[in-house]
């Protein structure tokens, strides 16, 4: 629970107008006053909740969406996996995309309608720069990337065939 404690926790900031909530997904760079310590449980519930169905729609589906798709791939009566390459990604894309997509898509959908309910347009602010201690997602995106290349060519250097 500490993990999805941290990510909440992000989303709420100290401003010079008081205490701030900042709902991920937002385009524009605002957030809202949080008015006192009941509505800021409020959101921090409901913003757990959300993540923890989002993480699981993504873990689960993924596993439940590769399992359909290694099954529909190989059917005898669809020949081997290797001659129909084009094939058998689009079986994974379609598995994935109607169960990770359509469920994430639907979850998203009424995560925006109901963050109304936790906010007032009067109770909007305009929010400057970044917060502070939070790196932008670029970067912690891009060292991840940095450090799975590295890995991958490790492997890949032990792995290599032997003369």
């Amino acid at each position: 629970m500490s993990l999805l404690d941290a990510i909440v926790s992000a989303a709420f900031r100290d401003e010079k107008v008081g205490r701030i909530v900042v709902f991920s997904g937002d385009h524009h760079k605002r957030g809202y006053l949080v008015r006192s310590p009941a509505d800021e449980s409020k959101i921090k519930s409901f913003l757990k909740m959300f993540y923890f169905a989002h993480f699981s729609i993504l873990l689960l589906g993924m596993l439940v969406a590769n399992a359909c798709a290694t099954f529909f791939i190989h059917l005898r009566e669809f020949g081997e996996p290797a001659e129909h390459l084009f094939r058998s990604m689009s079986i994974s894309l379609g598995c994935y995309v109607l169960l990770v997509g359509l469920p994430y898509g639907l979850l998203w959908r009424s995560y925006k309608e109901a963050l109304s309910s936790f906010t007032s347009p009067q109770d909007e602010i305009e929010i400057s720069g970044s917060s502070a201690g939070r790196k932008p997602w670029s970067v912690i995106v891009g060292l991840t990337a940095f450090g799975a290349l590295i890995l991958i060519a490790g492997v890949l250097f032990l792995v290599r065939a032997k003369p």
